[in-house]
């Protein structure tokens, strides 16, 4: 008996043991069935006869989500797509290289407050973008970047422009997916869109096959053998490839949702916008600075400025806010941001944040109270455990906040004194620029008196874009946009190169508008080989016209880039000074570099107003200006080679009426030109 007993368990074992092994193998079995897709097989099937293809999917999420351009630089990885967003209706706009696509599609993010899109080819297409990627996602702009990539079944098989595209956008992107088959283009591209306009918006990568763009009958001849393999190894790969094929496509043609999936935006607790109401209402000498997440939806750029007027806190206006409340509002404080700040006794951080441009909270006194508010903490905080403490930190949306509060605060008045004493501080700086603006300068434009001038110049219907480094930071104290969302820079991380790209999106956004450029020299070099997209969607027209061989100085040696505007069809003027003449009622006047700007356009009644380049470097080196207008019926003879007459010459004209009389001659039409006056 002892010995019957003994043996149970060992008895008992085995079954067990088959029954657990069954149990696994039929779970993998499973498993691996879903896997390949055998069950969604059985209940969607694969419509072999459809000539459809993914790209007519991602365009119809693009146009349900109210895209209008997307840009690119055209490849074969993504061809489907561009063909189907023409059919559509949606504009693809090719750029001469993909860095360029993507700046365009970020200034249509921030002019419109939707989703911009680029589309690029795979591998170095892809690695292209990488810069104005980052640039996107520290500006916050919700930018949707569209890549190419190789066939399902090659990648990391050494297929054709194929690499780790995930690895390398994931610390980029709030969001990253790889579409695996054709029904998850749609679901996949609606929690892109939604995740870049979430929270804090930024840019997101989606990462589109080859093959789930293609139509079922092309990527069967790529995929499954001609004839049917020999061998039982050959027929298991072939039928595992039409399997493949078959997971690939099943249901990919049944109607799913294609519209914008609801946004989560965080919004102040009304306890916080409590506290921060008592807050200010104590204070004596508030101060706000408005950063470019003031200017995000829902809250228009119009109910903003009325809110920040009725709250009647003198402020300082930062990124994509520049221009919000138009230009020489008493409200608004442009000069000597860092004194006034070690002044105030309650300061609001709206979406602004205490980096290098707020010398890491170290311009921020110790003795005042300060409210942040922003929708990432991270940034919120930042630096806040060493030079500077909030009393409130609220994360949620600016512009949503400042209106809480005005609706609690109004008839709340501040002392007017402090405005004024604001206000003085910014006559004297003023001052001081334009005692600088008048020195005079032997060798070369002085910059501070040309942006003077563009200030002076510039159109209540301009947009201005700004590419440079140093240059950007002086064009930001001397030009004022003229209303909001009228100016786009490269924003904190400094990027050189986004000119022409930003003009391109801001062009097309509003056509109406005149964009102005405003290049540091080296910036340039960037942008130059796209004047030719600019020629090739006519947002910048043809002229045969060739104004010389006065040259700018970039980088130590002269480059010819008047000669390069001509051999892509622009057109392109040069000054090299600032001219003076008692020609007009005895007055002194200056010929600014804006003499041709594209106001030209309103004079002779032209549709459209074009884009106005101007650029210059504090270095000795000879610095330039182009102002381009949009109009074929200024033409000029082709052989004209200098405005000083002969070829090389280095002569100017010396009076305005020269100069004008060497512009006139040889017009078809008879017309005459604005003149910059200054007093």
């Amino acid at each position: 008996m002892e010995t019957l007993t003994a043996a149970d368990p060992a008895g008992n074992f085995f079954p067990s043991f088959v029954f657990l092994a069954c149990g696994t193998l039929v779970a993998a079995l499973l498993g691996a069935a879903h896997r390949l897709g055998l069950f969604y097989q059985l209940m969607h099937k694969v419509d072999k006869a459809s000539i459809q293809h993914g790209g007519e999917n991602v365009a119809a999420v693009l146009r349900a989500h109210g895209v209008r351009f997307l840009f690119t630089l055209v490849g074969g990885h993504i061809s489907p797509l561009l063909v189907a967003c023409e059919k559509l209706g949606i504009r693809v706009v090719d750029t001469r290289h993909e860095v360029t696509a993507v700046f365009a599609a970020d200034a249509v993010a921030r002019l419109t407050g939707t989703v911009g899109v680029a589309a690029v080819t795979a591998g170095p297409g892809l690695t292209n973008t990488v810069t104005a990627v980052k640039n996107a996602q520290i500006a916050q702009s919700p930018v949707l970047l569209l890549g190419g990539a190789a066939s399902t079944l090659l990648q990391n098989r050494g297929a054709l422009q194929a690499i780790d595209q995930m690895s390398l956008f994931r610390p980029l992107c709030k969001f990253c997916a790889s579409v695996r088959r054709v029904r998850d283009l749609v679901p996949t591209l609606r929690a892109a869109m939604a995740a870049a306009q979430s929270g804090t918006p930024g840019p997101v990568f989606v990462e589109l096959p080859i093959d789930v763009l293609y139509p079922y009958f092309m990527v069967q001849k790529e995929m499954v053998p001609a004839k049917p393999p020999k061998g039982l190894m050959g027929r298991v790969v072939s039928w595992y490839l039409e399997n493949h094929l078959a997971n690939l496509f099943a249901g990919a043609w049944e109607s799913r949702p294609e519209g914008p999936l609801p946004l989560d935006i965080p919004q102040a607790s009304p306890q916080q916008v409590q506290r921060c109401m008592e807050i200010l209402s104590r204070a004596k000498r508030p101060l706000i600075v408005l950063g470019s997440q003031a200017l995000l939806p829902p809250t228009p750029a119009d109910k903003l400025r009325a809110a920040v007027e009725t709250l009647g806190i003198p402020c300082f206006l930062g990124g994509m806010a520049r221009g919000l409340l138009g230009r020489n509002h008493p409200l608004h404080i442009r000069q000597n941001r860092s004194a006034s700040l070690k002044k105030a006794d309650v300061v609001l951080l709206a979406g602004a944040v205490c980096d290098f441009r707020l010398s890491y909270g170290r311009v921020l006194s110790r003795s005042s109270k300060i409210i942040i508010v922003n929708r990432n903490r991270k940034e919120m905080l930042l630096n806040s455990d060493l030079f500077w403490k909030p009393q409130e930190a609220v994360q949620g949306d600016v512009g949503s906040f400042v209106v809480k509060l005005v609706e609690g605060l109004k008839g709340q008045t501040w002392a007017s004194d402090w405005i004024e004493e604001l206000r003085q501080a910014d006559r004297q700086k003023e001052q001081a620029f334009r005692e600088k603006g008048l020195t005079p300068v032997a060798q070369h434009l002085n910059p501070v008196r040309v942006l003077q001038l563009v200030e002076e110049t510039l159109p209540d219907n301009s947009i201005l874009v700004v590419d440079g480094g140093d240059f950007v930071g002086t064009a930001a104290h001397l030009v004022q946009p003229r209303g909001p969302l009228c100016w786009l820079d490269p924003g904190a991380f400094g990027t050189l190169g986004v000119g022409a790209g930003f003009a391109l999106g801001a062009k097309l956004c509003r056509p109406d508008a005149e964009v102005w450029c405003l290049f540091g020299d080296g910036a340039f070099g960037y942008s130059l080989i796209e004047f030719d997209t600019f020629v090739r969607h006519k947002i910048i027209t043809r002229q045969p016209w060739d104004l010389g061989p006065r040259a700018c100085c970039s980088h130590g040696r002269k480059i010819r880039w008047l000669r390069c505007f001509v051999m892509l069809s622009s057109s392109a003027e040069m000054a090299t000074r600032l001219w003076s003449t008692s020609s007009l009622g005895g007055q002194t006047s200056e010929m600014a570099p804006l003499l041709c700007r594209a106001s030209w356009v309103s004079t002779l009644g032209l549709p459209t107003p074009g884009l106005c380049l101007a650029g210059l470097e504090s270095h000795p080196c000879l610095p330039w200006t182009w102002p381009f207008r949009s109009s074929d019926s200024i033409i000029l003879p082709e052989d004209r080679v200098g405005l000083g007459g002969g070829q090389g010459s280095e002569r100017f004209p010396g009076s305005t009426a020269e100069l004008l009389g060497l512009f006139l001659r040889g017009h078809r039409c008879p017309f005459s030109f604005p003149l910059v006056r200054t007093e």
